[in-house]
Formats: C-alpha cells, sequence, structure tokens
C-alpha cells in the first residue's frame, strides 16, 4: 500500500513514511491485519506536499501551508506572505549562487591549465577564499 500510494504521489515509498514519521502527514487508516489503506485524501495531500517540495518550501512551511490549505476560512494573504518569504529566500539563494559562479568563473579564467604546477584556483582555496588575507 505504501508503495502504490507513494507511486501515485510520484514520490518514494521511504518519503511517504518519513512524512508520516515527522508528523508532516497523518498515516493512513490501518486494516485489522494492520496494513496502511490509502485514500484520495491521502494522495492528495501527499501530492500537495510533493509539489511544495518541488518548489523548494521548507518542511517548516509545507506544514504551515498544508494547514492553510485544510482551513477553509483562511484569508488567502496568509498563503501570499508565506510564498512571498520563500520568493525573497530564493531571491538569496539565487544572488548568492550567480556570486559564487562568477568567483568561479575568474578563478578558472587566471588558470593557465596546462602542465604546469601553478593554479590560482587551489591557491585562494587554500588562502580561505577570495579577497582572504
Amino acid at each position: 500500500a505504501d508503495g502504490q500510494a507513494a507511486s501515485a504521489a510520484g514520490m518514494s515509498a521511504k518519503m511517504v513514511r518519513h512524512y508520516e514519521s515527522i508528523g508532516l502527514f497523518d498515516g493512513p487508516v490501518r486494516t485489522e491485519a494492520g496494513y496502511r489503506t490509502y485514500g484520495e485524501r491521502e494522495i492528495h495531500t501527499l501530492r500537495f506536499i510533493r509539489h511544495s517540495r518541488d518548489l523548494g518550501f521548507s518542511l517548516a512551511q509545507i506544514r504551515a501551508l498544508l494547514g492553510l490549505w485544510q482551513d477553509r476560512d483562511r484569508p488567502s494573504r496568509e498563503v501570499q506572505a508565506l510564498a512571498r518569504q520563500h520568493l525573497a529566500e530564493l531571491d538569496a539563494k539565487l544572488a548568492e549562487l550567480q556570486a559564487m559562479k562568477a568567483t568561479l568563473e575568474g578563478l578558472v579564467r587566471c588558470c593557465h591549465g596546462d602542465d604546469r604546477p601553478d593554479c590560482p584556483i587551489l591557491d585562494t582555496l587554500a588562502q580561505g577564499g577570495p579577497g582572504a588575507a
């Protein structure tokens, strides 16, 4: 049952069990024999979690999103505020990645990439990074 639900939600059975173990996902109903049975509600919730992870939301943010999704009286501004916060985090990460890329591009240009042992890339890493004294 775990495998079928996981497949329907587009994730591994291990992830389904993990989300259940951390309380992000309420476990499915169990049969008298102890087998888990997943209904449409559980699979829909798992898909919600997967889509949220695909967009890079943290587990804490997904927990909040799930609460908002399940609260039919919630104001949409709360959802938008959470999404805006995540967007700002992504912008900051993107700027950091762009700076890392620019630094690495500069180091690659400085390295001759030939048979000589001199390598500004390794020298910079040994000094603790660009701009280190």
